[in-house]
């Protein structure tokens, strides 16, 4: 079953990381971080930690504290924490708002919905810049438990892209936005 959840998920996120580039929508970044801060206190699932086998890298550079500039590398793994917190909660039509294409977010999110998901949540790559538009991978675990309480472990990177602040871009654009996730080899 791990095997087959893994080659659905798989094929899906591969859908949609073919899937044509669109104009960015607008992000709820708002959302985002409501979602952080209700995020749930449920530990029935255990990640491990920074450097171990199954966990994220360990970088050993803290993020700063303090105010996170909405439009830096930061904003945007704020928005992938804020998603990963939105689909913990189960709040699937929120979650799918911080995706730029509904079609791409609805097919993944489709099988979410049958598993218990947390996300864990790596600090953000460098701010790369590509035809007016800003991308920034950060890493993150997929992990929970399938419905027979087998617990999997699926590391990924989500992409997320802003427009840059160029004469014409619309503040909806310059806001972060999931434009796909690349799931990395079952762990």
């Amino acid at each position: 079953m791990p095997m087959l959840r893994g080659a659905i998920l798989t094929a899906v996120v591969a859908t949609c990381a073919g899937c044509g580039s669109q104009a960015p929508r607008a992000v709820n970044q708002e959302v985002a971080v409501n979602a952080i801060e209700a995020r749930s206190t449920d530990q029935s699932v255990e990640a491990p930690q920074p450097g171990q086998p199954g966990g994220l890298p360990d970088d050993r550079n803290p993020v700063g504290e303090g105010a996170i500039d909405p439009k830096s590398a930061q904003g945007a793994a704020q928005v992938a924490q804020g998603y990963g917190a939105l689909i913990e909660q189960r709040r699937f039509d929120e979650a799918a708002k911080l995706w730029s294409n509904p079609g791409d977010a609805a097919r993944v999110l489709t099988y979410l919905q049958a598993y218990e998901y947390h996300l864990e949540v790596g600090a953000p790559g460098t701010s790369e810049g590509a035809a007016g538009s800003i991308f920034v991978t950060v890493p993150v675990v997929f992990y929970g438990k399938m419905v027979a309480g087998e617990a999997f472990r699926r590391p990924a990177k989500i992409i997320l892209r802003r427009a840059n602040d160029v004469p014409g871009s619309t503040e909806d654009q310059r806001r972060w936005h999931i434009e796909r996730v690349d799931l990395q080899p079952p762990l």
